[in-house]
């Protein structure tokens, strides 16, 4: 299955991120299949840039995006935002 993840770049203590189209069973880290953008949480405003073409095409042929990339398309408005699950250790009570 393709995924739509972020992977990791940049030193110690400075994350970066490259948005990329990459096989579920590859490292965070591992071979990708093509790169769509780039996101940057240190920034003030935080950066993310994106290909929003190239990104609703893999959308189409069924790639799934990680719950932090939903999170960051629907800010867009590319996908709709995604249910909020509660853990299970939060919710249960005697």
């Amino acid at each position: 299955m393709l995924k739509l993840r972020l992977r990791r770049t940049g030193a110690k203590k400075q994350p970066s991120y490259r948005l990329v189209v990459a096989e579920s069973t590859a490292p965070r880290d591992g071979t990708f299949l093509e790169n769509l953008g780039h996101y940057n949480p240190l920034t003030q405003p935080t950066t993310f840039v994106i290909n929003e073409e190239r990104v609703r095409e893999w959308l189409q042929k069924g790639a799934q995006p990680t719950d932090r990339v939903a999170r960051l398309l629907a800010a867009r408005g590319i996908v709709e935002a995604p249910a909020h699950s509660s853990s299970g250790a939060a919710s249960s009570s005697a």
